[in-house]
């Protein structure tokens, strides 16, 4: 099942390679996802376009913090088969206890979807948004528990070298939710048109199948049947779940405080103006296309270092991260070469740039398009730098250097800049900038410095030993 560990830099990313390209696909069709819902509820207009937007930006941070804590799993699943290539009952028992941890809190986040009403109300919204968005979220807030079982199981599988069957789950949730919406929404083919509420119910709905095809795969692929991921569930395994907690409560709390720069920026430009928030959207949306190659070469590179790490290997630790950086940098290099010199192509992927009513738009979205290309580099750093740590099961120390960098130097410049000079937005991205190099920044000298730091495991006394043809041990070793 698994290959004989690579010993040149040219092996590992061979295998890296092949790990994080159906990753980044499968991440890009999440987008796509996401974008169908836009496309048909924008048909609603205005009103319920900003509902299901408000709605959507709270349900998604819950969601997306989540998926942080349950990847915890991915680092201990890889650890325990660098040690030893067929940790049956040790994969188990992560699966299942990421599991208990991700049904909890998804269960704590649909408790605090219920006070959206009195969230928006709070912070200053139009009733009639308001209005539309709660019942919206009370139906979307039934996906939570399926979309982070889903996103265990995808990295899972991912994990036990399946990162495919990701990829193909993912266009099928992007067809499904398609579907949905079509008919939900506007009522064809006989059904009735359910408007807002019929994009939150395809959204659950697509959640849900999609999370149960994973759970068909996991039980039927004869590769991984032998793991029997999805049995004794109800079992408890104390110190386990703590190591789940350990490593992915930091890491949620990494996501939570990189949300929360964007989210405050979002927040800055609407209090500049309006139509310096509309070009920070439009800036934004290339920047968030292009940081999800980065991010699926940092779910591989987590893999690839917690293999590693698990055989004890600083040889394999060193490849793994070295490919992992050249890979993730420099693809951003190219996605910060295309934003310096064709930005209006970029533009005219949104909107119209010819046209002169959006020429004071296109101006504005292209000079935060240059600070964008330089923060391209530093967030695709900060991005692998995160996850080769994790790979190492360091996540206390990047969860506070996170919380420092977003939200001091990174939110408090752009607060300066964006409000009280003359910079406005343009200070407000470069806040966005100096928040990412400063973590990047820090990062990069903790991975440099693992072996000082302690991070590194001494070498393996003896070489691992390679993976022979297993025979299915985990019918007779329950736990």
């Amino acid at each position: 099942m698994f290959e004989n560990p690579p010993r040149t830099v040219f092996d590992e990313a061979r295998a890296t390679v092949s790990l994080a390209a159906p990753l980044v696909a499968a991440n890009l069709l999440q987008m796509a996802v996401f974008a169908l819902d836009v496309v048909f509820v924008a048909r609603l207009g205005p009103s319920a376009l900003a509902a299901s937007s408000l709605a959507v930006s709270v349900f998604g941070l819950l969601i997306w913090s989540l998926t942080g804590l349950v990847g915890a799993a991915s680092p201990l699943i890889a650890a325990e088969l660098g040690r030893r290539s067929h940790a049956v009952r040790e994969v188990r028992r992560s699966v299942r206890m990421a599991g208990w941890a991700g049904f909890g809190a998804a269960i704590a986040a649909m408790a605090v979807c219920t006070m959206l009403g009195p969230i928006l109300t709070l912070t200053g919204q139009e009733p009639k948004v308001v209005a539309l968005a709660v019942p919206f979220m009370h139906i979307l807030m039934w996906a939570a528990v399926p979309t982070v079982i889903g996103a265990l199981l995808r990295g899972t599988l991912a994990t036990l070298g399946r990162p495919g069957v990701g990829t193909a789950v993912s266009a099928l949730a992007v067809l499904l939710n398609g579907t949905g919406n079509w008919l939900l929404v506007f009522g064809h083919c006989g059904l009735p048109a359910l408007g807002l509420e019929g994009a939150a119910l395809a959204s659950v709905t697509t959640s849900t199948v999609t999370m149960l095809v994973f759970a068909a795969v996991i039980r039927f692929d004869r590769r991984l049947h032998r793991y029997r991921l999805l049995g004794r569930w109800w079992r408890a395994d104390w110190v386990r779940l703590a190591d789940v907690l350990r490593i992915g409560l930091p890491i949620m709390a990494t996501i939570i405080a990189e949300a929360g720069l964007f989210n405050g920026a979002a927040f800055l430009m609407g209090r500049i103006g309006e139509l310096p928030l509309a070009a920070h959207t439009l800036a934004l949306q290339f920047a968030s296309i292009t940081f999800q190659v980065p991010f699926g070469i940092a779910q591989a590179a987590t893999i690839r270092v917690g293999r590693a790490y698990g055989a004890r290997d600083p040889h394999g630790i060193m490849l793994a991260g070295r490919v992992g950086l050249l890979t993730g940098v420099g693809f951003m290099s190219l996605a910060a070469a295309l934003l310096l010199f064709a930005p209006r192509a970029i533009i005219a992927l949104y909107i119209d740039p010819s046209l002169p009513a959006n020429a004071p738009l296109v101006a504005l979205a292209t000079r935060y398009m240059v600070v964008a290309a330089a923060f391209q580099l530093f967030d695709g750093a900060q991005t692998v730098g995160s996850a080769l740590l994790r790979g190492l099961q360091d996540t206390r120390v990047p969860m506070a250097i996170a919380l420092f960098g977003y939200w001091v130097p990174g939110l408090g410049t752009a607060i300066w800049l964006g409000l009280y000079t003359p910079l406005g937005g343009v200070g407000v991205w470069i806040g966005l900038l100096i928040g990412l190099v400063v973590v990047a920044a820090l990062l990069m000298g903790r991975w440099f410095r693992r072996d000082a730091l302690g991070l590194v495991p001494h070498a393996a006394p003896h070489p691992m030993p390679i993976a022979v043809p297993a025979r299915d041990e985990s019918v007779i070793a329950p736990s």
